[in-house]
Order: C-alpha cells, then sequence, then structure tokens
C-alpha cells in the first residue's frame, strides 16, 4: 500500500514539473513570436522612434524570472532538493533535543 502512494506521489510530482517545463516552453515561444510583430509594428507606424526596445527587454526579463524558477534556482542549489534536506535537517535537530 505505501509503495502505490509512493510510486503515485512521484507520478504527481513528475507530471507537475513537466507541466511547469511546458509552461516555460509556452512562454518562450510566444515571446519569440512576439518579439518581430513588435519590431515590425514600430518600424511600420513610428519609424523615427525604436519603442520596441522596451516592451521585448521587458518580454525577456519575464522569460528570465519565469526560467529562474523553473531551472535556475536548482541550478543555483536552491531547488526542492534542498528545500527536502533542509526539512529534514530541521526534523532532526528537533528530535535531537536541539
Amino acid at each position: 500500500m505505501e509503495k502505490e502512494y509512493t510510486t503515485a506521489y512521484k507520478y504527481a510530482k513528475a507530471k507537475k514539473r513537466v507541466e511547469k517545463i511546458k509552461g516555460f516552453y509556452i512562454h518562450l515561444i510566444v515571446t519569440v513570436l512576439i518579439i518581430p510583430v513588435l519590431i515590425f509594428i514600430n518600424l511600420k507606424f513610428v519609424p523615427s522612434y525604436h519603442w520596441f526596445y522596451y516592451p521585448i527587454i521587458g518580454m525577456l526579463i519575464g522569460v528570465f524570472f519565469h526560467w529562474l524558477g523553473i531551472f535556475g534556482i536548482e541550478k543555483i542549489g536552491l531547488g526542492k532538493d534542498w528545500e527536502e534536506r533542509k526539512i529534514k535537517e530541521f526534523l532532526e535537530n528537533n528530535n535531537n533535543g536541539r
């Protein structure tokens, strides 16, 4: 019974992770598709002022933080594994009377 629960938990966790990664890739694709549209609109209607840099920078910052939330935090060592290790550490310390 416990093994089935563990397997189901791992499956649900993996499925959630895949959905987050899929969301990031959709965000990235939409950003890549919108950038040329913004450039075209800007150069077509206001060629004397290049305002397209501002929304592009904002969108790229958004993509960066989305990436950081999905992949980057783990790369710098502060992902879910780190959280689980810290929780176990605090529980062990609490059980030892600290």
